[in-house]
């Protein structure tokens, strides 16, 4: 009974197929020891023409080159598969030759006689020209085109991963589909390393085929003559058809491999239909073209001495084709017509007239209109979803949702991102090209439209598709239409976080966190603290980019100090002492030390009695003191950027919130820590005295 179920384990679906690679393997190299009868040479040689024209359908239906990803070990197989048959058939060929033209096989009879008429000269010929075709056209093109890829495609590398952690970052794509495109990245890059080396497999088989023919031949001759007294003549027939039609064979079947290993390598596109689909759609896809080549076909056909019934038949076939193809595209063409508005009454005002202000709006050019189009399947839409699920996952609440309408009055390919009416930002996008944005550290420039980065103003230029790997090459950012303006629109929702949260969204959170714990947000809203307040401080700690999405401590310290103090500037210095952690730990990821910016002891005195005299009032502190702290300030935050460090200022608590917004005019950037924020794990490191004589 185990045995049985053990022999049914063994030879399971999955088992065999995990046992038929090996066994192949193995199989073919048999075939290089073991003795085969002719019929056996039949059944392999057809088999390795099948496998071959298998091959060859494969690549031309593949829609991309991972698809066809095994292809580099296929060419290993099949070539090592060639290469036993002829060390099997070479065997047959020695030893029975001198039987007759049939001795090695059906197979190899059909192609010595019928392919070359029984003359092995022409056999010869045929043979050189096929292995030429193969070595020199074919293999040695693919083999270039395959080093020239792998070599851009590892410099395009990092490139493509920056573009790929830049849709993660403006959360266009999630965490699953940016390790997907990683691994495409790489498996891309491995692909054409190994279709680099496996070229040389076909090139080697080709200068074996050479060797083997002559091999062959000059053995037979003397087998044929000095072991079975055969004539000269008659040696030389038998065995060179023999050796002609083993060649034949096998070299036909390489060509076809040879072929396929060209189209994988040099095809161009992105999953944007099969080579066959393409080549129609691309050669005989342009009536006019095909209406000039017609015409130049019959101009031929004209002149005496042409062979006229063949130019004048392509040229009327031609012809026909193109007024087929034009006359199809014409009829698909969608009428377009203007709608006549009917005649209304003119109606009284109402508060239906009253249209109510969208908190976040897009409006498009006409061009632009396919991207965000639901019945196009707009790519824009499915980017702002992302988008929106993302910002609630990182910023802890819900945004309104954008509403996108077009506008005529925009240019075709401008678009304006506007904040409760009022425009936030404008750009221009182009479907179809691509932006390269110069990150800081390009190694050259490209040919296209110069222009800036809409969401960070960074220099940028408009490219072709046929430009992008080039650009990914160079160190450039490349980013299509789409993510261009998601992109920005993402930075505007940033941004303006804290305008985004009004008293809905307030209220709709509170609910939110309610069905978790009730009786939390019973006791705090509206016992304590009205809904205002809350949403006072919830909006001070975005301003200052401060994530909510830890509702139960921001509840928990309202609740606590809300009895004894109800001014929400000092609600949320508490809040964020107890975020203190998670404040830091977004400023310095993983680092033990902080190094930071500090005031001068005797410029915070100065600054903390201006503080207590006005209230809190930036306007106190004297004209020239700010003008002097303003720009002493810029420059301290632009050299810890220039390092790599963030643009942290350290100060006492009293001083925070006031400096925080006096200096935000200076360096929007700048992040104000207390001094009571800091973890006690935190080791602090001064890189800058603001207000220090020097």
């Amino acid at each position: 009974m185990n045995s049985s179920v053990a022999l049914d384990v063994f030879f399971s679906r999955n088992n065999l197929r995990a046992l038929a690679a090996p066994g192949l393997i193995i199989a073919i190299l048999a075939m290089m020891v073991l003795p085969l009868p002719p019929f056996a040479l039949d059944l392999f040689f057809t088999f390795n023409i099948a496998l071959a024209v298998m091959v060859l359908l494969v690549a031309m239906y593949a829609q991309r080159p991972l698809d066809f990803s095994i292809f580099p070990t296929v060419l290993l197989v099949t070539t090592l598969l060639r290469l036993s048959l002829n060390v099997a058939s070479t065997r047959v060929v020695l030893l029975q030759g001198h039987t007759g033209p049939d001795a090695a096989g059906k197979v190899i009879e059909s192609f010595g006689h019928f392919l070359v008429g029984g003359n092995y000269t022409v056999g010869i010929v045929v043979f050189i020209i096929l292995t030429v075709i193969n070595f020199v056209v074919i293999t040695k093109g693919a083999g270039r085109i395959a080093e020239v890829s792998a070599r851009f495609t590892l410099d395009a590398m990092p490139g493509k991963q920056m573009a790929i952690d830049a849709d993660l970052n403006a959360g266009l794509i999630g965490e699953d589909d940016a390790r997907r495109r990683r691994k495409e990245v790489a498996q891309e890059a491995d692909f054409y390393g190994a279709m680099d080396g496996a070229s040389k497999f076909v090139r080697g088989d080709a200068v074996a085929g050479i060797l083997i023919l002559v091999i062959n031949i000059l053995g037979g001759l003397i087998v044929g003559i000095l072991q079975h007294d055969m004539e000269a003549a008659q040696a030389a027939k038998n065995y060179t058809l023999l050796t002609i039609g083993d060649g034949l064979v096998a070299q036909i079947p390489a060509l076809i491999i040879s072929t396929a290993a060209g189209l994988v390598v040099t095809r161009v596109g992105d999953g944007e239909g099969d080579i066959g689909q393409q080549f129609i759609g691309q050669v005989f896809g342009n009536p006019p073209v095909m209406v000039l080549t017609a015409g130049i076909l019959g101009v031929l056909g004209l002149i005496p001495g042409m062979p006229h019934f063949a130019f004048l038949l392509l040229a009327a076939l031609i012809g026909s084709l193109a007024w087929w193809t034009f006359d199809r595209k014409r009829k698909l063409e969608p009428l377009v017509t203007a709608p006549v508005a009917p005649a209304q009454e003119t109606l009284e005002a109402s508060w239906a007239d009253v249209a109510p202000v969208d908190v976040l709006g897009l409006e498009v050019g006409y061009r632009l209109i396919p991207l965000v189009d639901k019945g196009q399947d707009g790519e824009l839409l499915k980017r702002i979803r992302g988008l929106r699920k993302k910002f609630a996952q990182e910023v802890g609440f819900l945004s309104a949702p954008v509403h996108i309408r077009d506008n005529l009055e925009l240019k075709p390919n401008a678009y304006r991102l506007a904040l409760k009416g009022v425009e936030a930002g404008v750009g221009e996008a182009y479907p179809g090209m691509f932006l390269a944005i110069n990150p800081g550290r390009v190694s050259g420039t490209l040919n296209g439209a110069q222009t800036k980065d809409p969401a960070f103003g960074l220099p940028a230029t408009w490219i072709d598709a046929g430009q992008r790997d080039q650009a990914h090459t160079m160190g450039y950012t490349v980013v299509d239409a789409g993510t261009v303006i998601a992109t920005h629109l993402n930075h505007i929702i940033l941004s303006h976080a804290a305008e985004l949260l009004g008293r809905q969204e307030t209220q709709q959170l509170l609910d939110h966190l309610a069905k978790d714990a009730p009786k939390l947000i019973e006791d705090l809203v509206p016992k304590l603290l009205p809904l205002a307040t809350v949403q006072r401080v919830l909006q001070n700690l975005l301003e200052e980019g401060v994530s909510i999405r830890d509702m139960r401590t921001i509840i928990d310290v309202l609740a606590e100090y809300a009895p004894r103090n109800q001014d929400p500037l000092e609600l949320t210095a508490q809040v964020r002492i107890a975020l203190g952690r998670a404040i830091v730990q977004q400023l310095y990821p993983g680092s033990a030390d902080m190094q930071v910016m500090a005031l001068e002891p005797s410029l915070e005195r100065l600054l903390g009695q201006a503080v207590q005299g006005s209230g809190g009032d930036a306007s106190a502190i004297e004209p020239g003191l700010a003008d002097t702290l303003l720009r002493e300030t810029a420059a301290a935050a632009q050299r810890q950027e220039d390092v790599g460090l963030p643009a942290v200022l350290l100060v006492p608590g009293q001083l925070r919130w006031l400096l925080s917004r006096f200096l935000r005019r200076a360096w929007p950037a700048l992040k104000v820590l207390a001094n009571g924020e800091v973890p006690e794990s935190k080791t602090i490191r001064v890189t800058t005295v603001i207000g220090a004589k020097t």
